[in-house]
């Protein structure tokens, strides 16, 4: 495994070695390799799957409604699989969003055309697969990784996250240019499916672990909220990311076929931003520092608002390109910044690991609760691609995103 081997390279020509408190446990290695191989199918199949629904129906709004729906159950579901990640085990919600994920790209293959039709329960579907999976994930990385090394394994996550999504638009991009018609997608979902099912094997290699407080303190958390005026803040933080990331979960992929006109190109463009990604990712596990936090928090919006002024001057295929190229680069210098911040709060809390489920699952409903206010601002004013309210609202939302570094405060880094 490539993550292996990176404490013996170099950054800008001088070696760097590890001390031994940022090194990544076994299974923190095997956590990353399968959320890898989770991603390629996602890059395969997720990537493509707003531009399905834009092929079939030429209308952004149904694209923003399916979006509303699956962010809407999100919260809900997450607080289902809370209860059994602490009354059972959090690798039974982590299996269980694998096999909704299965079961949800093969109704795809059955439905086919007919996703549209159903397009609302194809969004519950794919938010109860969502949420069982990255509340399984989520909880799963604060186990197998400490305070001292969260953000390198974070960014190493990240790093196999989307070197794997580099394969996957370009192999699906290119499977959807050699069938005529709408069935390419098909033979990519089908792909996909047969990822996902490796993933859910892959899972078994993980060993599974019993909280030793069974209770759900679901109940408790409005309380903390009030007690630790740190973890409310940071919760603010998540909705306000949520604002910009809500928009920019569909619109990318929708902006980019309008531009280019050919599903291939807009997966190997695809390629280049989850490239850049990488290497933003890269840097980060290398020279990242948790004392910087702030910084690396304001340097994220202020990338994010540069971008969205170049639309500004003319939406063409070099301004979009540069835009979300900016993106790419800063958003997961914003992401893992910001969750690492979150973890060293959860640690601080009054019932620490105890909560944990319980806090990322508000996490995450803030998170998600940004989005559907973000997509509802975006149907609202800007319908159609030609709208000129584009622009504007992408700069209102990276405007905000300056927010997050007010949110952020001095936190101890313990083991």
């Amino acid at each position: 495994m490539l993550a292996l081997n990176w404490r013996n390279t170099k950054l800008f020509g001088s070696r760097m070695p590890l001390p031994p408190d940022k090194k990544l446990s076994k299974e923190a290695k095997v956590s990353i390799a399968i959320h890898g191989l989770y991603q390629l199918g996602a890059s395969m199949a997720g990537v493509f799957l707003s531009l399905y629904l834009w092929r079939l129906t030429e209308d952004i709004f149904v694209n923003g409604m399916y979006n509303i729906i699956l962010y809407f159950v999100s919260p809900i579901v997450f607080m289902l699989g809370g209860w059994i990640a602490k009354t059972k085990d959090r690798l039974l919600v982590y299996r269980l969003g694998i096999v909704f994920t299965v079961l949800f790209y093969l109704l795809v293959l059955i439905a086919r055309e007919k996703v549209v039709e159903y397009m609302p329960v194809f969004a519950v579907l794919n938010g109860i697969a969502n949420s069982f999976y990255w509340l399984g994930y989520l909880t799963l990385m604060y186990d197998v990784s400490t305070n001292r090394n969260r953000i390198r394994y974070l960014g190493m996550n990240s790093v196999l996250f989307n070197f794997a999504g580099l394969a996957g638009p370009a192999l699906a991009g290119f499977l959807i240019s050699l069938s005529q018609g709408l069935n390419g997608y098909v033979v990519v979902f089908g792909i996909a499916f047969v990822m996902f099912f490796l993933t859910a094997l892959g899972s078994f290699r993980l060993k599974s672990k019993s909280s030793l407080h069974r209770k759900y303190y679901l109940h408790l958390v409005p309380k903390i909220m009030k007690r630790d005026k740190r973890w409310l803040k940071s919760l603010c933080g998540w909705l306000v990311i949520g604002l910009l990331q809500g928009t920019m979960l569909f619109l990318p992929n929708i902006l980019l076929y309008n531009e280019l006109k050919q599903e291939s190109l807009v997966g190997y463009t695809g390629v280049f931003l989850t490239g850049l990604v990488i290497a933003s990712s890269y840097v980060l596990t290398r020279i990242g520092n948790e004392h910087s936090a702030r910084k690396y928090m304001a340097a994220a919006a202020l990338g994010f608002t540069f971008g969205s002024l170049l639309l500004f001057m003319h939406t063409s295929v070099w301004t979009v390109l540069v835009f979300l190229a900016l993106y790419s680069i800063f958003n997961p210098v914003q992401g893992n910044t910001y969750s690492a911040y979150t973890y060293r709060i959860i640690g601080n809390l009054p019932l620490k690991d105890n909560v944990r489920v319980e806090t990322i699952i508000l996490r995450e409903t803030f998170l998600n609760t940004g989005r559907i206010c973000s997509i509802v601002i975006f149907l609202s004013f800007a319908s159609n691609l030609e709208a000129g309210a584009i622009p504007w609202i992408l700069l209102a939302v990276s405007l905000i995103q300056f927010a997050t570094v007010a949110f952020m405060e001095k936190t101890e880094i313990s083991e």
